[in-house]
């Protein structure tokens, strides 16, 4: 799991109001000019995106997180939304995943969840390279509607690490999310490996907001030291 904080690789398969700055200087000719982050309207809700190409476990992962469950059969998603309550500071707050669809077919649909995203899953199958390569133009639609991805929280998953016919290796994954500086992590739906993990450490980059979850009553140095600093923040 590549840590985009620290630079930190760890084993891939193994167990804020952001404070905007006014620049005066005016940029020379030719000079590329990086926007602040764009952050949709305040809500209740803290939003995560899913995206990735058909049949890469997009929808396993969800009803894994929110439900427990795993189906063996494959089922075409448009959009569907789950919602998970949280506590944050004392407050209610709800977990809203959106799970897209896998297709092309529906660009303004893509638009419209990214522009309202608070952070984005973004899943591959270790079982196909063409399904990494799908995720660039995804990644590059994020960074031109947000501006500034680097406050975002985004973490490139690689899902079905349990499937032996691998065409990813993980170092591809950790290279991939060094590249776009985001977190990154292999998981498993059907044994449900990493799953809680990936909701808990993508809730762990965001700076803006006190988000997290609490796995199996146990939390890490790490937790506690946020809970510490940013109020403590718990699924219901």
């Amino acid at each position: 799991m590549y840590n985009r904080e620290t630079g930190a690789i760890a084993a891939a398969c193994g167990p804020p109001n952001l404070p905007f700055q006014f620049n005066s200087r005016i940029p020379s000719q030719g000079e590329s000019v990086r926007q602040p982050a764009k952050m949709p309207e305040q809500s209740n809700d803290y939003r995560v995106v899913v995206f990735g190409a058909g049949g890469v476990g997009k929808s396993s992962l969800v009803l894994r997180f929110v439900k427990g469950t795993f189906r063996e059969s494959y089922i075409p998603t448009i959009e569907d939304t789950y919602r998970q309550v949280i506590s944050c500071d004392k407050s209610i707050c709800t977990l809203q995943i959106t799970d897209t669809t896998g297709s092309h077919q529906f660009p303004a649909m893509q638009r419209l969840s990214i522009s309202k995203g608070h952070a984005f899953i973004l899943v591959y199958s270790i079982t196909s390279k063409q399904s990494l390569e799908e995720l660039k133009p995804i990644y590059e639609q994020v960074c031109q509607i947000k501006g500034d991805v680097e406050s975002i929280p985004i973490m490139l998953v690689g899902n079905k690490c349990d499937d032996t016919l691998r065409e990813v290796q993980a170092s591809d994954g950790e290279s991939q999310a060094k590249r776009w500086k985001c977190g990154f992590m292999e998981t498993s739906a059907k044994t449900n490996h990493n799953v809680k993990e990936l909701f808990q450490e993508l809730l762990n980059l965001e700076k803006r907001r006190a988000v997290s979850l609490q796995i199996d009553g146990k939390k890490s140095k790490q937790q506690k030291r946020t809970e510490k600093l940013k109020g403590k923040c718990v699924v219901m």
